[in-house]
């Protein structure tokens, strides 16, 4: 699943495959936790994370690897010693098993982004 087509969170979920949906339902649990005054939306077929209209984090089931869309660089910044030993792109984690999701280290970015607005990129 690449962008689905579901409307809302809880139709995303629905449609992960079953190995992963635990993993994506725990990682929501955490964003709408320490995310609070974002809105839950479904943007370019994926859960997101909005703060004033802007997404500044999201994540995805792909087809290879979960993703986890950090949009902030002042954050990525400041988490620059934690996340080098992470498999990331230019913004997106990636995890190729559910069991390797590092969900303090994403409890630390949560909480990092929440703090204050910021650039997103």
């Amino acid at each position: 699943m690449v962008q689905s087509e579901a409307s809302d969170v809880d139709g995303y979920l629905a449609a992960v495959p079953e190995e992963r949906r635990a993993a994506l339902t725990e990682l929501r649990q955490l964003c709408r936790a320490e995310l609070v005054g974002f809105d839950e939306v479904m943007a370019y077929g994926m859960p997101a994370y909005e703060r004033d209209g802007a997404a500044e984090i999201a994540f995805a089931s792909q087809k290879r690897y979960i993703s986890f869309y950090l949009m902030r660089g002042d954050v990525r910044e400041a988490f620059e010693e934690r996340l080098a030993g992470q498999d990331m792109g230019k913004g997106c984690l990636r995890f190729r098993k559910p069991e390797n999701i590092d969900f303090g280290l994403l409890r630390d970015l949560l909480q990092a982004t929440a703090a204050r607005p910021g650039k997103i990129c």
